[in-house]
């Protein structure tokens, strides 16, 4: 079970703004430490301007799990994954929520607001982070993700 002690940050484009939104509130009424960096108005905002700076930052450790939402969740998750250490994953079922961070050990996960509604998104936030990465078999497949950004990028953050 993860620690409700732990700082998770969420960020949103315009399209995505209310859903984060309930997102944060509801994370805040579970007791998590919320930091939002934005958006917090209804002006037009290019996601890559939100996506990498708060992947940039799970990358070097200082938020140990990352929401990011916009339209549909792809274009956060694209923008996530370019940054080095990042495994980010567009989840929209409870299977998918689940396997992002125990297969995969996604440390963000985005959602298309106009896809997912809040409650739904409530529950899928409540399913991820109540798993953790279970290594086992799946490490070799992290392990050479991990390889991929080495060879790419150099040495990993995370």
């Amino acid at each position: 079970m993860t620690d409700k002690r732990m700082t998770i940050v969420v960020g949103s484009d315009h399209f995505g703004k209310p859903l984060k939104d309930i997102i944060r509130d509801h994370l805040r009424a579970e007791g998590y430490d919320v930091v939002d960096m934005g958006v917090n108005s209804d002006d037009p905002v290019d996601y890559p301007d939100v996506a990498a700076p708060l992947a940039e930052a799970v990358s070097k450790g200082e938020y140990e799990r990352g929401i990011l939402v916009c339209g549909t969740g792809a274009g956060m998750a694209i923008v996530a994954n370019k940054v080095p250490g990042v495994r980010a994953v567009a989840v929209y079922d409870p299977y998918t929520a689940e396997r992002a961070i125990a297969s995969n050990n996604a440390r963000i996960i985005t959602f298309g607001s106009q896809i997912i509604g809040g409650p739904v998104a409530e529950k899928l936030v409540d399913i991820w982070l109540a798993n953790e990465f279970q290594g086992g078999r799946s490490a070799r497949k992290v392990a050479k993700m991990e390889a991929l950004d080495e060879k790419y990028h150099g040495k990993a953050e995370l």
